[in-house]
């Protein structure tokens, strides 16, 4: 069951005849100190885009995260908040963003800085251009600015992900992604989903194309998550979607007429 409101409804499809073309959904958790450089940049690089929208998804920060959005939500109508009662995880904050989303093309970010949310434009002229079926653009970091331990850890988690899965994406854990938003609202939903969607979008029928992003180390604070705990919850993740993946049957749908 979801638990979340809708702190701001303020965006450019309420008052405008077209909706945006871009939903921005950014998942965050006791992020005060790094919102205001995030939409700034946001704000700034994504303005040739179109029309877009910044969703932001409180989950259960007990921060000031969720006032701060706020405080820029009534300088800035493309920006919006939707806040879960309690803490449920990035994938069912993501997933919440989504289905708040008003655009067909949804991009996520990291709210802690660490994206450049430039890189989206890029992304969504890629899937724009892309025949036939709506791709996944999933962003590759080419160097990151993290700690070495979490280097490792990430390169260990990444090459054995995609021997088990064979999902073609180096970097699967990377937060910059572009894909339709009625696309990832048919996967199933599960706390990890957020890094297997390369797999997952793949066994829907979706193709995959691996995009260069930038990276910079976190603005302020410290991350949620250890590498153990990524660890530990990603080996059982994993067999869940090996288990998923053999049970997807999804089909090419297309209307006929007579």
């Amino acid at each position: 069951m979801e638990h979340h409101s809708e702190l701001e409804t303020s965006g450019p499809a309420a008052g405008a005849t077209s909706g945006p073309v871009l939903s921005l959904v950014i998942a965050v958790l006791n992020e005060a100190e790094n919102i205001e450089a995030v939409t700034a940049d946001c704000l700034g690089q994504l303005a040739g885009v179109g029309p877009f929208e910044i969703v932001f998804v409180d989950d259960g920060s007990t921060d000031a995260t969720a006032q701060v959005i706020l405080a820029l939500a009534a300088r800035h109508p493309e920006i919006r908040l939707v806040a879960h009662d309690r803490r449920c995880g990035k994938s069912q904050a993501v997933r919440t963003g989504v289905v708040a989303a008003r655009a067909p093309w949804v991009g996520t970010l990291d709210g802690d800085g660490q994206n450049t949310p430039g890189d989206l434009a890029d992304m969504l002229a890629l899937a724009q251009a892309a025949k036939g079926i709506r791709p996944l653009v999933a962003g590759v970091r080419v160097r990151r600015d993290d700690p070495w331990p979490r280097l490792v850890a990430t390169r260990l988690a990444n090459g054995f992900r995609a021997a088990v899965l064979n999902d073609h994406c180096p970097d699967t854990g990377c937060g910059v992604k572009l894909f339709g938003r009625e696309d990832f609202l048919r996967l199933p939903c599960f706390e990890g989903m957020h890094r297997f969607l390369p797999a997952l979008f793949q066994s829907y029928g979706h193709p995959l194309i691996n995009h260069p992003v930038t990276h910079h180390a976190r603005l302020h604070g410290q991350s949620k998550y250890t590498n153990l705990g990524r660890a530990l919850v990603g080996v059982g993740d994993m067999l869940g979607v090996i288990w998923l993946k053999s049970r997807i049957q999804a089909p090419v749908v297309s209307e006929r007429r007579p």
